[in-house]
Formats: C-alpha cells, structure tokens, sequence
C-alpha cells in the first residue's frame, strides 16, 4: 500500500471564501498519478455546540465543464426571476458581523 492509502490526498491550491455564516474551501488535490481534481467544503458552525459540520463534494476534471455549465445556468437564473441581495460579512471574536458593501459576487 502507498503512503496516501490512509491520508488526504496532496493539496495543490486553496482558497477559502468567507460567506455570511458559511465558509467554502476550494482545493485542488493532486491523485497518485498526478492528476487533478477539486473538493468543495462547506463549513458552518453549529450554534447548539460550537462544532463545525461539513459538507464536502469532489468534482473531477472531465466534469468541469458540464458542472460550470449548470452551476452558471442556476446562479442566472436566480438573478433573472428574483433580486440577489450581495453583501458579505465578516466576524468578529466575539461572534458579531458587519457586512462589506463593496464586494463584488457577480460569475
């Protein structure tokens, strides 16, 4: 057995984006031939117990164009049929938020 039989796989890239109560991580891994795929992680804390749950999606190169494809058909879709209210938030130690009217969250 390999030395990433029972670990993560290599991570490539990261971004993280900081959304309301949410955070989404992007990363790109690398398989043991060398090959590419991304992970989508969903993060929200919990406010029951303070624990993180996450919701995570691997999307792999020969997918890409077809997920943009219909990730980008929603996303206008929503726009067309309804008004996207686009703010960002961000947290302080305390658990408050103050939202950032400057971004920018068009596709």
């Amino acid at each position: 057995m390999g030395e990433f039989d029972n670990k993560e796989r290599e991570e490539v890239f990261s971004k993280k984006v900081r959304a309301g109560k949410r955070t989404y991580f992007f990363d790109v891994k690398a398989t043991r031939s060398g090959d590419y795929y991304l992970t989508v992680t969903e993060s929200k804390k919990r406010l029951e117990d303070g624990v993180f749950v996450k919701h995570k999606i691997f999307l792999y190169k020969e997918d890409f164009e077809k997920f943009a494809e219909g990730l980008n058909e929603t996303v206008d879709y929503i726009k067309t049929h309804q008004d996207v209210v686009e703010k960002r938030y961000e947290y302080s130690e305390s658990g408050e938020h103050n939202t950032k009217a400057t971004d920018d969250f068009s596709f």
